[in-house]
């Protein structure tokens, strides 16, 4: 069921995680350097307010980025303000609250439990989600809008509820700090967000997080307790299924380019074996790719646009093996964004 007006301005933290994961404009990785010395680096202390369970975590430097705003990419990555086109109903969420994420928003850390992939499985059934966010609030506007529209849940510390079309959709919301706000799906994660930790995020976990660490914003999620209904639609390729089980953890970190932006996913393997096999596989995935697109067929069921992404897609994606890592980097280029004529010109057309 779609989101309300209220929950899509309210999300606009989460929606720029979003962007950035999707995109995720992360560092950059040059193809001769060991796969192993990537971007290290201290955690940024934002991640340690967040749960230490979460099997996916991310981080975001916004006040970074916006060094970018010249860029050809700076509208795709959401730095730049939508203008005087821009939605109606964010327009007044702006008007109303005194927050814009594309000026106030600075850092964000977000933390992810999807389905049952938190630990043990059978804790936490259902999908939860929280994000913190650093940046300029003006609190007594939020907090009035909070009232309008939606309602004060609990006191002490107040929690705000922005209901959506059904409960399950509802988004709750607290200011920890004049300059931190956190946004979750479940009110109990809010409430424990200032209490000490129970205990210390788990080695593996943390040395995931400090390969990448070094990057301005980067996310790491561990693949080795996927729910068994993920697997089901592989049990008629037992050799896929045994590589993807093979997948300990994925790690994507990074930074944009002066001319675009450069996406590094690692994966770390259980074996060397794994991940030959894997980067292999990949290879053959893109040459496989490569024919069928080359196919007019093909083409024409597609946009003339979709065409220049995949074309552009399968030339730039590289993939590349050491020790039990496999790595696919992408360099996104507006070109292959955008459609723009330069890239376009040597396409046939498209029907």
């Amino acid at each position: 069921m779609a989101l309300n007006s209220t929950q899509r301005a309210l999300i606009a933290v989460a929606v720029m995680i979003g962007l950035a994961s999707a995109a995720l404009g992360v560092y950059f990785y040059r193809h001769h350097r060991p796969l192993a010395s990537t971007s290290a680096g201290r955690p940024p202390d934002l991640l340690s307010e967040i749960p230490a369970d979460a099997p996916v975590i991310g981080y975001v430097d916004f006040a970074t980025l916006r060094g970018l705003r010249n860029s050809p990419l700076a509208a795709v990555l959401g730095l730049t303000s939508p203008g005087p086109q821009a939605d109606r109903e964010y327009a007044e969420f702006v008007r109303d609250t005194g927050f814009d994420y594309t000026r106030d928003l600075d850092t964000a850390a977000i933390a992810l439990w999807p389905g049952s992939l938190a630990t043990p499985p059978e804790k936490h059934p259902s999908e939860r989600i929280v994000a913190i966010a650093i940046g300029r609030f003006d609190q007594r506007k939020i907090e009035a809008y909070a009232l309008r529209t939606g309602k004060l849940l609990r006191s002490n510390p107040s929690v705000y509820e922005f209901p959506g079309q059904s409960p399950p959709q509802s988004i709750f919301l607290r200011f920890l700090s004049s300059d931190r706000i956190a946004l979750a799906s479940d009110p109990a994660i809010l409430e424990d967000l200032t209490a000490p930790p129970a205990h210390a995020r788990e080695p593996v976990m943390q040395a995931r997080i400090e390969r990448v660490a070094g990057a301005p914003i980067f996310a790491v999620g561990r693949t080795d307790n996927l729910p068994p209904g993920f697997y089901e639609s592989l049990k008629g390729s037992p050799q896929l299924e045994r590589l993807i089980r093979s997948v300990r953890s994925v790690t994507l970190a990074g930074k944009p380019t002066a001319n675009g932006l450069t996406l590094a996913l690692d994966g770390d393997c259980n074996s060397m074996s794994s991940a030959f096999q894997i980067a292999t596989l990949l290879d053959g995935f893109r040459f496989m790719g490569a024919a069928a697109l080359a196919d007019p067929r093909t083409r024409r069921q597609m946009t003339k646009e979709q065409a220049i992404f995949l074309d552009a897609l399968l030339r730039q994606v590289k993939v590349n093996h050491q020790d039990h890592w496999v790595r696919i980097t992408l360099d996104v280029t507006p070109a292959m964004l955008g459609g723009t004529p330069s890239a376009s010109s040597n396409l046939p057309a498209t029907r």
